[in-house]
C-alpha cells in the first residue's frame, strides 16, 4: 500500500534512481568539450592530477565528473565507442557501491571503465570479477589500451599463473580475475610463511560481472584449499556393490507421499528420498538390512551402531544418493576418467570442483572408476564471506531485481535498474504448456522446423546436457543443422554464441546460454574477420578483412532483422525467473527485433516438484487432450508464483548457511590476522613472555586456593606444573622462599632464559625460530578446528529434539572449542620456547639432510641451531605454496609407526612422546 502511494507522488523506484542519476550525468556531458581538446599526451598527466586532488583530501565523487569525461574520452579515440548517457549512468552506480542491471547487449564491459578508473585513482587497487578465465583475458586485453592511454595500468589472474606473476598483476592499478582465482589466492596468501610470498594487496574497491551468478547461484559453494586425508575409498566401493540390495519405501499412490509414521501408518521398504533437498533417511528396517549386508559380507563385527562401524551409515547414504538422486549428463559427467560436476545453473563444468563429504567418492563407485582418495580441508571460504571483506562492492548483470532483497540482506548492496539505450521490441509470448513430455517435445521442435526454414535463428535453452541430447537428436531426425552448447564443448562457447544470430542458425545451449558473449542478428562480423585473415595476419590483413565482412554482415542484419530477429525458446522453466530472464535477455539487444517464448509440460521438474501431479490430474478430469496445448495469462501467474516460492526457500537456504558460516568467518578473520601480525613481527619473545604471564596467573590462582584448604599436595602440584609447562628446576623450598612472590620470582627466572637463549643464537635466529614454531602450531590446529566445526555443524542438528535452537547452540560451541584453541595454542608455544635448548656446536651427524629434517620436526622441543628455525618451516602443514584447490602432501622423512620408539631419542614410544 505504501508503495503505492509512494509511486503515484514520486515515480516508481527506477523513475527515481534514474532522476539522481541525471544531474551527474549532466556535470560529465559539461566536461566533454574540455577534454576533446586534450592531446593523448594531456590524458596520463590529467591522471596524475586527479591523483594529486585525491591525496589532498578530495573524494572519488569530487573527481567524478572530470574522471569519467576523460574515460568516455579516451575510449572514444582508442575502441571508436562512446558510451551512451545509460552507460555513464551505469558506471556512476558502480562508483557508490550498488549493483546495476542492465539489458544484455547495453555494453556492461564499457560501461564498466570509468568507475574502474576514477576508483584506480586511490593507488589502492581495484578489482574487476569476471565468470571464468577466458571473460577476464578478454575483457582485460579489450579495455587495456583505453587504461594504457590514460596512463593507468591492468593486469589479469588466470589459472595456471605462477606467484611471481599474479603478484605483478594484484600490483596493477586495475586487475582483471575471475572469483575462484581471486578467492584461492586469499586463502593461499593465509598460508604462506613468508609475508614477502603474498601476492594480494588488499580489498579496497570491486566490480563484479554476473554478480547474481557468483553471489546467489555459486554463493552455496565453499572455496576449499585440500590436502590428502584417511584412505577409505575401499569402503566405498564395497558399499556400493549392495547399494542395490535395498528399496525404496513404497508411496500413497493417491498423494505421492510416503505414509505418516506420526500417524500410526506404516512404511515397508529400506529409505525415503527427498527430491527437492536431495537427502535420504532409512527407516528401521533399513538400518537392520544394512546391518545384515554388511555382516554377511564380514565388513563389519558386531552392531552396525558400535562406534568403530556406525560410519557404515553414512557411506550408505552418499552411495543411495549417488544412485538415486544424482545423474549422469544432468548432474555430472564421466570424462576422461573423472566425474566433473555440471554447474546446475550455468551448465558448465566446475573445473576441479569435487562433491564433499564422500558423495564425489560414491559416484565414483558408481561410475565404476578409480576412487579419488579423499582430501583434508586446509583452507576454506564461501564467496558470500569473500566479497563482504571490499571495502566497496559493486556489480553488473542483466537481472537482478528478482533478487533484490537477497541482495540488501545479505551484502547491503541496493539494486539500480538502468533503462535501455533503445526501447525493448522483443515480443515476449505467454508460455505453451502441454500435458506429457513427449508431446511438448514434439511441439517443439515442429516450431523450429518451421523458423529454421523461413532463415530466423533460434535459440534454444535448456536445463541440463541430457535435455540439450535428447532435442539434439530429435533436429537430427528432422534434418535440421543445428550446434550443441553444453559442458561437454564448452571450449567452442565464444564461437557458437557469436554465430548463434546468423541467418538459419539453430543453437541449442544450456543455461550458460554463452553469457557474457554478445549474440548480433546476422552473425559476428569480427569474429569472421579473424577466421578468415587466420591466426597469423598483421593488423593492416585483419582490418582489410573486417572491412569485408562488415559490409557483408549489413545486408545479413536486415535481413535477419526482417525475418523478426532472434527468437528464444525456453524447453521448460527453472527454478528461479533469473535464470529465465536471462535467456529471454539474449535477444532484443539495443532495439532489435525479437521473440521469446517457453514450452512447458506438467512432467517438468518445477511443475513435478510444486504440484504437477494435482495440476495434471484437474487438466485431465477437465478434459484436456493429450498433444493439446493450453495458452493462458493465469498459468503464467501460477508458474511465476511456483517459482517465487522457491527462490524464498533457496534465499532461505542460502541465508541460514551464511549465519553459520559467519561463526567460521569471524574465527578465520581472527586467525589470519594474527597469523599476519606474527610474520612481520620482530619482538615475538615479548609475546611468549606475556602468554606466560598468563598461565602463571592460573597456576599461582590455583596453587593459592588449594594452599587456603591446607592441600599437602598443592605445593608439589605447583612446581611440577612450573617444571612440565617452562621446563623450571625448583624445589619446594625455592617457592616457599618467595612467598607472595611467586609470580614474579617465575617470570624472573624465564626473562632470563629468553636473554641467555637470544645471547647465544641471536636475536633474528631466536625471533625466526619463535615465528615458524608460532606458524607451525597456528596452521595444525586451525586444521584440526575445520574438522571440528565441520563436525559440531552436524551434531547440533540432533539437539533440535531438545528444544534447543541449533544455531544458537553451534555459536555457542563453536566460540568454546576456538577460544580452547586460542590459549592451546598460545600456552604450548610458550612451553616450547621455554623449554628448547639451544647447541652452539651440532654434531657432524646431524648436518645429513634426512636427520636435520627429522630433527626439525621432533626436536624443536629439545634443541635447535642457526638453520633451525628455516627448517622448522618444512614441518608446517602449510609451509609450501599451494596452487589450486587441491594440495598434495608429500612425506619428507621415513614414517614412524605408533610403537615404534621415538626418533627424538627419549626412549618412549612415538605415541607417548612426539606423537601424542
Amino acid at each position: 500500500m505504501l508503495d503505492s502511494i509512494m509511486t503515484f507522488f514520486f515515480g516508481s523506484k527506477r523513475d527515481r534512481d534514474v532522476k539522481q542519476l541525471l544531474p551527474v550525468v549532466a556535470k560529465i556531458n559539461e566536461k566533454e568539450a574540455w577534454v576533446s581538446a586534450l592531446s593523448a599526451e594531456d590524458f596520463p598527466a590529467q591522471t596524475r592530477i586527479l591523483k594529486d586532488r585525491l591525496a589532498n583530501g578530495e573524494t572519488v565523487d569530487d573527481i567524478l565528473p572530470e574522471a569519467f569525461a576523460l574515460a568516455r574520452e579516451a575510449a572514444k579515440r582508442v575502441l571508436g565507442e562512446r558510451a551512451y548517457d545509460v552507460q555513464l549512468m551505469g558506471s556512476i552506480v558502480l562508483n557508490s557501491g550498488r549493483i546495476v542491471e542492465m539489458k544484455t547487449g547495453e555494453g556492461k564491459t564499457l560501461m564498466s571503465v570509468a568507475a574502474a578508473y576514477l576508483n584506480s585513482l586511490t593507488g589502492k587497487g581495484v578489482h574487476v570479477v569476471t565468470v571464468n578465465d577466458y571473460l577476464a583475458e578478454r575483457d582485460a586485453d579489450w579495455m587495456r589500451p583505453v587504461y594504457d592511454y590514460l596512463g593507468v595500468t591492468v593486469g589479469v589472474i588466470i589459472a595456471g599463473m605462477d606467484n611471481d606473476a599474479r603478484k605483478r598483476a594484484y600490483a596493477c592499478d586495475i586487475t582483471y580475475g575471475t572469483n575462484n582465482e581471486l578467492g584461492f589466492d586469499y586463502l593461499r596468501d593465509n598460508m604462506q610463511i613468508d609475508i614477502s610470498q603474498k601476492v594480494q594487496r588488499g580489498f579496497s574497491f570491486c566490480i563484479v560481472d554476473e554478480i547474481d551468478s557468483i553471489l546467489i547461484d555459486e554463493a552455496r559453494t565453499p572455496l576449499i584449499i585440500s590436502g590428502a586425508g584417511e584412505d577409505d575409498t575401499f569402503k566405498f566401493h564395497e558399499v556400493d556393490k549392495y547399494v542395490d540390495q535395498l528399496t525404496e519405501a513404497e508411496k500413497d499412490p493417491a498423494t505421492g507421499d510416503y505414509p505418516d509414521e506420526s500417524q500410526g501408518e506404516t512404511i515397508t521398504g529400506d529409505y525415503k528420498l527427498d527430491e527437492k533437498s536431495r537427502r535420504v533417511s532409512f527407516t528401521d528396517e533399513g538400518m537392520n538390512r544394512i546391518e545384515q549386508i554388511l555382516q554377511k559380507h564380514n565388513l563389519i563385527t558386531g552392531s552396525l551402531f558400535d562406534e568403530e562401524n556406525f560410519e557404515y551409515i553414512h557411506y550408505f547414504t552418499q552411495a543411495v544418493r549417488a544412485h538415486k538422486l544424482y545423474k549422469n549428463d544432468v548432474d555430472y559427467v564421466v570424462k576422461d576418467g573423472q566425474v566433473q560436476i555440471v554447474d546446475e545453473f550455468t551448465g558448465r563444468i566446475l573445473e576441479g570442483r569435487r562433491y564433499g563429504d564422500g558423495l564425489h567418492q560414491a559416484i565414483e563407485a558408481k561410475e565404476h572408476i578409480k576412487i579419488a582418495q579423499r582430501n583434508r580441508t586446509l583452507a576454506t571460504i564461501t564467496f558470500q564471506n569473500f566479497f563482504r571483506m571490499y571495502d566497496k562492492l559493486s556489480g553488473m548483470t542483466g537481472t537482478a531485481e528478482t533478487e533484490a532483497v537477497e541482495f540488501d540482506k545479505i551484502y547491503g548492496l541496493e539494486v539500480v535498474v538502468i533503462p535501455t539505450n533503445k526501447p525493448v521490441a522483443r515480443i515476449d509470448e505467454d508460455d505453451e504448456v502441454y500435458l506429457n513430455e513427449p508431446d511438448k517435445w514434439e511441439a517443439l521442435s515442429r516450431e523450429i522446423a518451421e523458423c529454421h526454414k523461413k532463415g530466423q535463428p533460434i535459440l534454444v535453452g535448456t536445463v541440463s546436457i541430457e535435455k540439450s541430447e535428447h532435442l539434439s537428436s530429435l533436429l537430427t531426425r528432422k534434418g535440421i543443422r543445428h550446434e550443441v552448447l553444453n559442458a561437454k564443448n564448452h571450449a567452442r562457447e565464444a564461437l557458437i554464441i557469436a554465430e548463434a544470430g546468423a541467418k538459419g542458425a539453430v543453437t541449442i545451449a544450456t543455461n550458460m546460454a554463452g553469457r557474457g558473449t554478445d549474440i548480433k542478428l546476422g552473425g559476428n562480423p569480427e569474429f569472421r574477420a579473424r577466421k578468415r585473415a587466420g591466426t597469423s595476419a598483421t593488423s593492416e590483413q585483419f582490418e582489410a578483412a573486417y572491412k569485408a565482412e562488415k559490409e557483408k554482415w549489413l545486408s545479413e542484419y536486415e535481413e535477419v532483422k526482417n525475418l523478426g530477429g532472434l527468437y528464444v525458446i525456453g524447453t521448460e522453466r527453472h527454478e528461479s525467473r533469473r535464470i529465465d530472464n536471462q535467456l529471454r535477455g539474449r535477444s532484443g539487444r539495443q532495439g532489435d527485433p525479437g521473440r521469446s517464448k517457453f514450452y512447458i509440460s506438467m512432467d517438468d521438474d518445477l511443475m513435478r516438484l510444486f504440484g504437477g501431479e494435482r495440476m495434471k490430474n484437474i487438466m485431465s478430469r477437465i478434459g484436456m487432450e493429450p498433444g493439446e496445448p493450453i495458452f493462458h495469462p493465469w498459468l503464467n501467474k501460477g508458474i511465476e508464483k511456483a517459482q517465487t516460492k522457491v527462490e524464498e526457500r533457496n534465499f532461505e537456504i542460502r541465508k541460514h548457511l551464511l549465519e553459520y558460516d559467519d561463526v567460521l568467518n569471524e574465527q578465520r578473520n581472527f586467525i589470519y590476522d594474527q597469523r599476519d601480525a606474527i610474520l612481520v613481527d620482530e619482538n615475538l619473545p615479548a609475546r611468549v613472555m606475556d602468554a606466560a604471564d598468563e598461565m602463571l596467573d592460573n597456576y599461582i590462582e590455583e596453587y593459592r586456593a588449594e594452599n587456603r584448604k591446607k592441600n599437602e599436595t598443592a605445593l608439589a602440584s605447583f612446581v611440577e606444573k612450573l617444571k612440565q609447562s617452562f621446563g623450571l628446576q625448583l624445589t619446594a623450598e625455592d617457592i616457599q622462599s618467595h612467598s607472595g612472590t611467586e609470580k614474579e620470582y617465575a617470570l624472573s627466572l624465564l626473562q632470563n632464559d629468553l636473554t641467555e637463549k637470544e645471547v647465544l643464537a641471536g636475536k633474528e635466529n631466536l625471533n625466526m625460530f619463535i615465528r615458524y614454531q608460532y606458524v607451525q602450531l597456528i596452521d595444525k590446529k586451525w586444521l584440526d578446528h575445520l574438522e571440528q566445526l565441520e563436525s559440531l555443524r552436524e551434531a547440533v542438528y540432533l539437539r533440535s529434539y531438545g528444544s534447543k535452537n541449533p544455531l544458537t547452540e553451534y555459536k555457542i560451541d563453536g566460540f568454546n572449542i576456538f577460544y580452547d584453541m586460542i590459549d592451546s595454542i598460545r600456552h604450548e608455544i610458550a612451553s616450547r620456547i621455554f623449554r628448547v635448548k639451544v647447541q652452539q656446536n651440532a654434531p657432524a651427524a646431524r648436518r645429513s639432510p634426512q636427520i636435520r629434517q627429522m630433527n626439525a620436526q621432533h626436536n624443536a622441543v629439545e634443541s635447535f641451531d642457526g638453520n633451525a628455525a628455516r627448517q622448522a618451516a618444512n614441518a608446517s602443514p602449510m609451509a609450501q605454496r599451494r596452487q589450486g584447490d587441491s594440495v598434495t602432501v608429500v612425506r619428507s622423512v621415513p614414517k614412524v609407526g605408533r610403537n615404534d620408539p621415538c626418533p627424538c631419542g627419549s626412549g618412549k614410544k612415538y605415541k607417548q612422546c612426539c606423537g601424542r
